[in-house]
């Protein structure tokens, strides 16, 4: 009987845990504002993490482009 309990709460954490409140439009225009104006928590690495993302995706784009070239 211990264990049904045990696994009927774990079932109700792992359930109540998944969801996740959407943002409403407010709080997107005030990131977009903190992005901005560089105001956000943990900016330095957040702009780290973006240019690492943009610099992958610019050497993907020449890889792409180089491999199209060199099977002319």
């Amino acid at each position: 009987m211990k264990w049904q309990y045990l696994l009927l709460s774990a079932a109700l954490f792992l359930s109540f845990s998944a969801c996740e409140r959407s943002q409403s439009a407010a709080d997107r225009l005030k990131d977009k504002f903190d992005d901005a104006l560089d105001r956000r928590p943990g900016e330095k690495l957040r702009d780290a993490a973006e240019d690492l993302g943009d610099t992958v995706e610019d050497a993907a784009k020449d890889a792409k482009k180089a491999l199209q070239e060199a099977t002319k």
